[in-house]
């Protein structure tokens, strides 16, 4: 920060008037152009960043999916492989009794 204050005050050797002047014209362009390129356009960094997160997080919750997906393709898998383990799933699932059983239905 000392050499941005001695080259904003002019104590460098060689140093003329113009030159200090067209300096510090340069450094307030340049510090205002950040600003709008970098808060006040509409796409501005903050933007950028919010979006890349969002971006990250849609991507995280698609493996998650994909993952759920091939759980539920294994077990479809399996259930539909064997007469026994899908007669199981009716029963279980969808409250479905071969003629003759007894069926106890318990209130939660």
């Amino acid at each position: 920060m000392g050499k941005l204050r001695e080259i904003w005050n002019g104590k460098g050797e060689g140093r003329s008037p113009e030159e200090r002047s067209f300096l510090k014209y340069f450094i307030f362009s340049t510090l205002v152009f950040i600003i709008l390129v970098g808060f006040v356009n509409k796409n501005n960094v903050v933007r950028w960043v919010r979006s890349s997160i969002r971006i990250h997080n849609q991507n995280r919750q698609i493996e998650r999916y994909e993952q759920e997906i091939k759980a539920m393709d294994h077990e479809i898998k399996g259930i539909l492989s064997n007469r026994d383990s899908l007669e199981q799933f009716a029963r279980e699932n969808f409250r479905l009794a071969a003629p003759g059983d007894d069926v106890y239905l318990e209130e939660q």
